[in-house]
Order: structure tokens, then C-alpha cells, then sequence
């Protein structure tokens, strides 16, 4: 679903296109942009008195952000900013974020007491708000942690890293190959899986995909 938007970016260069909005957004109006799309929350409960011991954390804060085409313009505008890109160099960094999947998500979480660890076997579900998560409108997050090397999907600065940062790439078509999303759809509910343990956080749906 977003890749009618590279349409804007490939095969441009300096000359031959009128300087995008994004290119005039300074530092701290890009990383506004950029943080616009997060929302927080917690997985598990705020204190769990049936652990007991150190070898879990008893929740983990939660942090989640949609990479939508305005989020992917703004982290690439700071990466301009910060290494003195062309504007070409910025669109093709653009262009490359935005084909990296239908739905991109950065999911960050910290662990809060215990062992501080985050089990590797951690599940992330999306879906149209209140959706059952046995229902077909419910897929699965891709870990991807390659996207890592875009300068268009990174974190924004400057990086927290008491927080592990986890790029998920989820499918913008349900398990019946219809939409995931509908028009009477405004918000998405991202559910976080832990050892047992689940955290939510509401997204608003970028209107491309409904």
C-alpha cells in the first residue's frame, strides 16, 4: 500500500523537481514529525507479586511507532541534516524505507527489574482496534532487524538504549487476502505478547490503508 508513494522520489534529481515541503522542515520540526506517531504503554501488570525471583522481568514499559510516509520523511530529513545530504541522496533514502514493507512498525520495549533481558520468543499482533486475536484480521509482525541499516526507518535521535528498539514489518492484507483494515477503521491495536504477559497501545491508521 505504500508504494504509490515512491512515484515522488524515483528518478528525480535536483534539478529536475520542486523542493519537497519535507526538505524545509529544520531539526527540531523533523523530529516533532518523527515522534508524532509514538504512543507508549506497559506489558504486564505494574507489579506482578506472583514472581518472585530474578530470572524474569516482572513487565516491560513499551514503546511503538508507525512508520508512516510522514515518519519516514522526517528520519530522513535529520539524517540529511546531520551528514549534509543532497536532496537526491534524501529522496532515494526515502524511496528505499518506503519499500521495505506494506506496514512498518519500530516497536521498543525495556524491561523493568528482574534479569532485564527480553526473551527472543516475543510476539507483536495488529489489527483493527478491538479485533480478536484468533480473527482473520489479526497478522503477525515480522521481525526484521536489517531495517536497522536504513537511515529512513532509524530511531529517532538521540537513541535511548536503555530500550531495545525492534523493527516488525506486518502485511497490509488480512489471512483471507482481504484489506486488514476497512474504511470504518480509525484506529489499530498493536498487542504485545512477553512470557505470558500482553501489553496494548491504539494507533491511528494512516488513511493509504483504509
Amino acid at each position: 500500500m505504500i508504494l504509490p508513494y515512491l512515484f515522488l522520489f524515483l528518478g528525480a534529481t535536483d534539478q529536475s523537481m520542486p523542493v519537497d515541503e519535507f526538505l524545509q522542515w529544520d531539526f527540531n520540526q523533523a523530529k516533532s514529525i518523527a515522534l508524532a506517531e509514538r504512543v507508549s504503554g506497559k506489558v504486564g501488570k505494574s507489579l506482578d507479586f506472583r514472581i518472585n525471583s530474578t530470572d524474569r522481568s516482572y513487565n516491560f514499559k513499551l514503546r511503538a511507532t508507525w512508520l508512516t510516509p510522514k515518519t519516514i520523511q522526517a528520519l530522513a530529513r535529520l539524517s540529511q541534516i546531520a551528514q549534509a545530504l543532497s536532496n537526491a541522496e534524501t529522496r532515494e533514502m526515502i524511496a528505499a524505507g518506503m519499500s521495505s514493507g506494506d506496514i512498518i512498525i519500530q516497536v521498543e520495549i525495556d524491561p523493568r527489574e528482574g534479569s532485564g533481558i527480553i526473551p527472543s520468543d516475543w510476539v507483536a499482533l495488529l489489527g483493527p482496534r478491538r479485533a480478536d486475536s484468533a480473527s482473520p484480521r489479526v497478522v503477525r509482525g515480522l521481525n526484521s532487524p536489517k531495517l536497522r541499516e536504513l537511515p529512513s526507518l532509524a530511531a529517532v535521535p538521540p537513541r535511548d538504549y536503555s530500550w531495545e528498539l525492534f523493527w516488525l514489518v506486518f502485511t497490509s492484507k488480512a489471512e483471507d487476502g482481504q484489506p486488514l483494515f476497512s474504511p470504518s477503521d480509525s484506529e489499530a491495536e498493536l498487542a504485545v505478547r512477553i512470557q505470558g504477559k500482553v501489553g496494548k497501545v491504539m494507533l491511528p491508521i494512516p488513511k493509504p490503508l483504509r
